[in-house]
């Protein structure tokens, strides 16, 4: 099975997440091929070849970011940093395109290619999340969404993920190999 694990990371969390969840599914499936790449590195038809596809991206104001969003995070870290004395914590590609761009590129599936959807947000519930924006973008894309999943980030400038989340994102992609090689064999 191939396994496409698309991501959008400003500060480096969601990219951490990405690389954990792919750990999770090459454990449980260590035949399964799985590609981590950034969203501006991934074409439609890419997307379309993959046997699954997980997306995995971070809550901006209570939802996916806007350009206008990943600009700002970023040049406020650079800012921090520079008054910490230190050197930001800026994802190479924070202000390239997002998941938002990367939709608008990608045609209707012509089959229901399994797929999943993660972000990383602030709090459990009052923060939202991104995660319930690309689930409704893959399932206008012709996805079949089997799984949504959150992770949690603290602290400020730069924020961190919580102690346990990359653990837990291990266990999620483990589980979600499963769901995907249930739905596959359906």
């Amino acid at each position: 099975m191939e396994v496409l694990v698309v991501y959008e990371s400003v500060f480096g969390n969601t990219h951490e997440v990405a690389d954990a969840v792919a750990e999770g599914i090459r454990s449980a499936s260590p035949s399964s091929q799985v590609r981590v790449a950034p969203v501006g590195e991934v074409t439609a038809e890419q997307a379309e070849a993959a046997d699954a596809v997980v997306v995995g991206g971070p809550t901006h104001i209570r939802g996916m970011s806007h350009q206008r969003t990943r600009h700002a995070g970023a040049e406020g870290e650079r800012k921090a940093a520079a008054e910490r004395g230190q050197e930001p914590h800026v994802e190479h590609d924070a202000e390239g395109p997002g998941l938002r761009e990367w939709f608008d590129t990608l045609p209707r599936q012509r089959t229901a290619v399994p797929a999943a959807a993660f972000d990383t947000r602030a709090g459990p519930w009052i923060a939202g999340g991104a995660s319930h924006g690309i689930v409704r973008r893959l399932k206008k894309h012709g996805f079949d969404v089997v799984a949504e999943e959150g992770f949690t980030i603290e602290g400020q400038e730069p924020v961190h993920l919580q102690d346990g989340e990359l653990d837990r994102a291990r266990r999620w992609g483990a589980d979600l190999q499963r769901l995907l090689e249930h739905d596959e064999a359906t």
